[in-house]
């Protein structure tokens, strides 16, 4: 069998999708970017605005490479849509920590002390996920911290470091 494709009817071409004006408030900063709708968060954040610290591992929301965080919650950026997140504050690995003198939050300046990386690829990702893990505050222990850091993979398996620096970091806001 052979299937002919036909020509579009005299008159109608295709055009470009379809963009839209999406304003978007990252790490204090509004910008308005114009995306087609089906642009997800990681995507307009690394291609559209240059902040290349959130990374696409998966693109299927398993791995945590793009955990940023929306009004303080950790989401997986690859799985919503940015025109969804208008009206959001959305915080970057860029954002975290500029509010301390020597611009490491708490949790950065740990996982440098401890040794909680290794290649760094995961490393945004944790890192944002760790505040918002203790933003949740739902980890009262060691265990704790390692189920709600679970959606974060590590391929270096810097994961003993991973949970020493942030239980450090949970005890010293405990005090």
């Amino acid at each position: 069998m052979t299937l002919i494709a036909e020509a579009p009817p005299l008159g109608k071409q295709s055009s470009l999708p379809p963009v839209h004006t999406v304003t978007l408030t990252v790490n204090g900063t509004e910008t308005q970017l114009q995306l087609a709708p089906w642009t997800s968060l990681l995507d307009a954040l690394r291609e559209y605005m240059d902040l290349t610290g959130t990374k696409k591992g998966c693109d299927h929301g398993q791995c945590g490479a793009c955990t940023v965080l929306v009004n303080g919650k950790r989401i997986n950026s690859c799985m919503t849509l940015a025109i969804m997140q208008e009206g959001n504050e959305i915080t970057t690995i860029e954002g975290v920590g500029t509010d301390s003198p020597d611009g490491l939050h708490p949790l950065q300046k740990a996982f440098i002390d401890y040794d909680a990386f290794q290649c760094g690829y995961c490393t945004p990702g944790q890192i944002c996920s760790a505040v918002g893990l203790l933003n949740e505050g739902h980890a009262k222990t060691t265990d704790d911290i390692r189920e709600l850091m679970s959606g974060n993979i590590c391929r270096c398996g810097a994961y003993t470091n991973i949970v020493v620096a942030i239980e450090e970091v949970m005890n010293q806001q405990s005090v």
